[in-house]
């Protein structure tokens, strides 16, 4: 993203301006300097890639802060993703020190009026995204379904961790008549992993970024089958694999499908709470481009085999703003399919 520079005024006057106000960078030096940056993500220590993420993210970006900050994280799992928004929005002071990394259907959670849910999405600063998110539903082989269209028939009991899954199996088993029994109180895919090997589980969902990485033995060895990917893209290495929305049979279902599909476009982002000064915004939108583009943080990511997919943050506020542009009469139905 651009940033802004001061161009030559002539002499006389940049003199007459450093005599009346400190330099930009002095003041956001000054700002940052023995401070730390706290990221709040919104799970569990090594349960998932909202973690894995946000810790390779903040192993790097005090560097890129003026005055380098430390950088800590906090993690607050809960509620779906709904316990670190609220915090984020209510609670962290609006200074530039605390920043996050939210469940991606928190918007979903806002558009549906989840009464739990006290924060207002359009109004943070949103900073940048590190991954889209194309999420998979995965099935152990000794599952009776084989393929998406099998769990019309056949019952699948899946591992659901987060809002952004359980709203999405919800809505399918309603919508489409599916035959998914969900199972909560996971606290991340880790432990849904451990679960399905153990049999308590038949299926789980998690980025397909992640999984082929973490487990490619299981591909290899055919120990699970892809069912479905939740992206409007598919992976290109998943042609086979039908998306959430090549399962509507109408317009309107296709409708519901995409909306709910939206929040992989959000996938692992930073965000910030609503009035910080927009100088303040500005310093970590710029810091969080110029990290994905330090060779230590690509290196560690390449390490870790991650695949950024990086977005800044305007055009990510962009994506959350449209979000609730879908007409009334789809959000309520779409509503109405997730309600207890």
């Amino acid at each position: 993203m651009p940033v802004r520079r001061i161009t030559g005024l002539g002499a006389a006057l940049a003199i007459g301006v450093a005599l009346v106000a400190p330099c930009p960078r002095a003041v956001a030096a000054d700002f940052y300097q023995g401070k730390t940056l706290e990221i709040i993500a919104s799970s569990g220590a090594g349960t998932d890639t909202y973690d894995t993420l946000s810790r390779l993210v903040g192993r790097h970006i005090g560097s890129h802060l003026p005055g380098n900050p430390a950088v800590i994280i906090r993690n607050m799992p809960g509620a779906g993703g709904i316990l670190a928004a609220n915090d984020l929005y209510n609670i962290a002071p609006r200074d530039g020190t605390v920043i996050g990394m939210l469940d991606q259907s928190i918007y979903e959670t806002q558009l549906f009026k989840v009464p739990a849910l006290h924060a207002d999405v359009t109004k943070m600063n949103w900073i940048g995204r590190v991954i889209s998110n194309d999420a998979v539903l995965i099935a152990w082989h000794t599952a009776a379904v084989k393929k998406i269209a099998d769990a019309y028939s056949h019952q699948l009991i899946v591992c659901s961790t987060g809002s952004s899954s359980q709203l999405r199996w919800t809505m399918l088993d309603r919508l489409l008549g599916l035959k998914l029994k969900l199972i909560t109180g996971y606290k991340g895919s880790s432990e849904c992993l451990l679960a399905m090997q153990r049999g308590e589980v038949e299926a789980f969902s998690m980025p397909w970024m992640a999984f082929r990485v973490i487990r490619p033995d299981w591909l290899r060895d055919k120990k699970v089958n892809v069912l479905l990917q939740t992206a409007l893209d598919k992976a290109p290495d998943l042609s086979d694999v039908p998306r959430l929305v090549d399962l509507a049979h109408n317009d309107e279902q296709r409708q519901i499908l995409t909306l709910f599909s939206q929040s992989e476009k959000v996938g692992r982002s930073l965000t910030a709470p609503p009035g910080l000064p927009p100088q303040r915004v500005a310093e970590l939108r710029s810091a969080f481009t110029a990290t994905l583009k330090d060779p230590l943080f690509l290196a560690d990511a390449k390490q870790m085999k991650v695949d950024l997919t990086p977005l800044p943050g305007d055009a990510l506020q962009a994506i959350i703003d449209q979000s609730f542009d879908y007409a009334p009469a789809i959000v309520a139905k779409a509503e109405a399919l997730i309600q207890p």
